[in-house]
């Protein structure tokens, strides 16, 4: 006869770990969470590095640009929003009427070479472009030694 411990929570640790393991999976492929627990919906980017300057381009249909908020501290850019969006159809015998609401917010943590004094956002026909100008190269200083 074998002694056996009895685990009466081992059930329920079992059931914990899976349900665990299935919400891990839904996280971008990326491991983009930066706005997973804040946000409705996740619009994409796309960010590039040119060679005075970083783009950071946003799709955000449907989102009035006076909803936006942009901001910079300790190095990390933060893009916050709003959509609100309805359309309505109406024929013969029936009514449409689909709404898109939500909020977003990203953040991107910057290189120490981005100026964030000169940072400038636009937005046309619904892609939000993000400028981050880099900082001018300091030139190296030769320091003469006296004798």
């Amino acid at each position: 006869m074998n002694i056996r411990r009895h685990e009466p929570w081992s059930l329920l640790n079992q059931l914990s770990n899976e349900m665990n393991s299935l919400f891990d999976n839904r996280l971008p492929a990326a491991g983009d969470a930066s706005s997973m627990a804040t946000s409705d919906w996740v619009p994409a980017v796309d960010i590039r590095e040119e060679s005075d300057r970083y783009l950071i381009h946003a799709d955000i249909p449907g989102v009035d640009p006076e909803k936006i908020e942009i901001s910079m501290e300790n190095g990390v850019l933060s893009i916050r929003g709003e959509r609100a969006h309805e359309s309505e159809e109406q024929r013969d015998g029936y009514r449409r009427v689909e709404r898109l609401r939500g909020t977003f917010h990203r953040r991107f943590s910057l290189p120490d070479t981005a100026d964030a004094e000169r940072v400038s956002a636009s937005s046309r026909h619904g892609v939000l472009e993000i400028v981050i100008p880099k900082q001018e190269k300091v030139q190296p200083r030769r320091i003469a030694v006296q004798s």
